[in-house]
């Protein structure tokens, strides 16, 4: 009995000891020593990825994978970060050639285009010279309207045309400036490609074929001289407005294509702008096709590597739609309906929005709801009531930068400033919020950096294991489904049967028991001097 209670009061000090020095966490392999831990988890649905890198504190971001021999549209998403992506990237290209990265609602991004048309039903089309057109198009209109100057050489110009198809995809670089979402990149095409939307359609008499005479008793030929000499009688009545609105539809026709049917549609495909929008990635093709995006032979775009990044992985990292970092960067919106104020420079380089210069009470909340809601109340309080006029998502960082107005206080100075604003920056990767200004005087001041409430922080909110991957990939890069237990919910199974189950047979059980009975009938009680005596010889053995 003695040596039963020191083992009893060893394993209590053991216990305890865990306690106080628990076991390190587990271990996470590096790429190399200067890279973030290593994250790579595969998940069958979109928002539960989503929900696990808003909960991971390293640098994550989605893609979408497709796999071959699944139905069509089938897609697997994996969290990872865009260093480890490229690393496996160009190691594993069977299991990874149809990757997407997914552009995350809200979150702030590059100037995007995809273009395409059928090469059979456009037999006359040049497709280089329409990209061409366009990016000039294009480039004349950020100078217009936001004051940004942009060259083919900012313009990454990838590649995936077959013989039937001609397919580009182009990624706008822009020197310190990016869109507030995808939302808004799309409100700005719409707006800039509007004369050739609402273009109606028109009948050329002259290519009818026939000079039959119409019910006026005029050919057609005569009909469409008329018509033309009362449209150059029309022009000199125009106003300059109009004028440069006919001259921009002439100029944009060449976005005028037909798709495989014969029926009419755009070159720029108009439907890539929506939230959490997979698009496909550099060197990636679709699932059953072979023809991955590569660097167009006619584009431009140049770019400087940074210091252990390869000439390569730069043009990845380029291609990445939402790699946008916070520093400097001057954020563009477009709102619904544009004004011509709203196309004038705002005081936060805010362009296109017409109610951009108005604090917003019934604003468009962020990603993060419970995140509004408590940057709201830092800046309404001791009578203050301070509203968020904006926000911006910055996907690769993981940042929320809020412009607040009607509070002004500053840490800086620490007294309310007279004019400028402040903005609330909240980490949603670390799980603390700062303050930063918008005076001059204080450009480069942040403020010390004060942790979020526990119950707004997505890990405390969101907890994923292991076993929530149904997908794994091993080390030959092949994707398979995990080898999780099944979980039988209509179980009838009671857990007394599964108690039993551990500890041994039903039957064994069944003859101990009945040997049992048998011994002590015919032996009679057992004494307890003999039992004491078992005990000890036990013990001592």
């Amino acid at each position: 009995m003695r040596k039963w209670g020191d083992r009893l009061k060893k394993v209590e000090q053991l216990a305890q000891s865990f306690q106080q020095n628990p076991l390190a966490l587990r271990y996470k392999p590096r790429l190399w020593p200067c890279q973030p831990s290593s994250v790579w988890k595969l998940f069958p649905r979109q928002s539960m990825a989503i929900s696990f890198a808003q909960s991971c504190r390293e640098a994550v971001h989605i893609f979408a994978l497709e796999k071959e021999n699944t139905p069509q549209g089938q897609r697997i998403y994996l969290v990872t970060s865009y260093t480890e992506l490229w690393h496996y990237y160009r190691t594993y290209t069977q299991s990874l050639m149809h990757c997407y990265e997914v552009i995350p609602e809200g979150a702030v991004c590059k100037l995007y285009f995809d273009l395409e048309f059928h090469k059979p039903s456009n037999k006359g089309a040049d497709g280089k010279a329409m990209v061409s057109s366009l990016i000039q198009f294009v480039c004349d209109k950020l100078m217009e309207i936001y004051g940004i100057e942009c060259t083919p050489k900012n313009i990454l110009n990838l590649d995936s045309s077959t013989e039937e198809k001609f397919s580009r995809h182009l990624i706008f670089n822009l020197q310190n400036a990016a869109f507030k979402d995808n939302i808004h990149v799309g409100r700005f095409i719409h707006a800039i490609l509007q004369p050739v939307l609402s273009t109606p359609k028109r009948v050329s008499f002259l290519n009818a074929g026939t000079d039959s005479e119409l019910p006026n008793g005029k050919t057609r030929q005569e009909r469409a001289i008329s018509q033309e000499k009362s449209s150059k009688e029309g022009e000199l009545a125009e106003s300059p407005e109009t004028k440069r609105r006919k001259k921009e539809e002439t100029d944009l026709g060449f976005l005028q294509v037909k798709n495989k049917d014969g029926q009419d549609c755009l070159f720029v495909d108009l439907g890539v702008y929506t939230k959490n929008r997979n698009f496909r990635l550099y060197k990636s093709s679709k699932v059953g096709k072979n023809a991955a995006f590569h660097m167009a032979d006619d584009s431009k775009f140049t770019t400087k590597p940074e210091k252990g990044v390869s000439a390569e992985e730069s043009v990845f990292l380029a291609s990445l739609v939402c790699n946008v970092r916070f520093t400097g960067q001057r954020i563009l919106t477009w709102d619904i309906t544009p004004t011509k104020e709203s196309k004038t420079s705002g005081p936060q380089n805010q362009q296109g929005s017409a109610s951009s210069s108005e604090p917003i009470s019934g604003y468009l909340s962020s990603p993060h709801q419970e995140v509004d809601n408590f940057v709201l109340s830092l800046v309404q309080k001791n009578g203050v009531q301070g509203s968020i006029r904006r926000w911006n998502y910055f996907a690769a960082e993981q940042l929320i930068v809020y412009d607040i107005a009607k509070y002004r206080w500053c840490e800086n100075v620490q007294r309310f400033h007279k004019s400028n604003n402040i903005m609330i920056v909240v980490d949603l990767k670390e799980e603390v919020w700062y303050q930063k200004c918008h005076d001059p005087e204080c450009r480069n001041f942040r403020s010390s950096s004060y942790p979020l409430p526990q119950e707004i922080c997505v890990r405390y909110i969101l907890t994923l294991d292991e076993e929530d991957q149904a997908y794994l990939m091993d080390d030959y890069g092949n994707i398979e489904p995990s080898q999780m237990p099944a979980r039988n919910p209509q179980s009838t199974v009671h857990p007394e049967e599964d108690s039993a189950d551990m500890w041994g047979d039903k039957e064994d059980d069944k003859d101990y028991l009945e040997s049992l009975e048998e011994f002590e009938q015919n032996n009679g009680d057992i004494s307890d001097e003999l039992l004491l005596t078992c005990m000890t010889d036990f013990e001592t053995q």
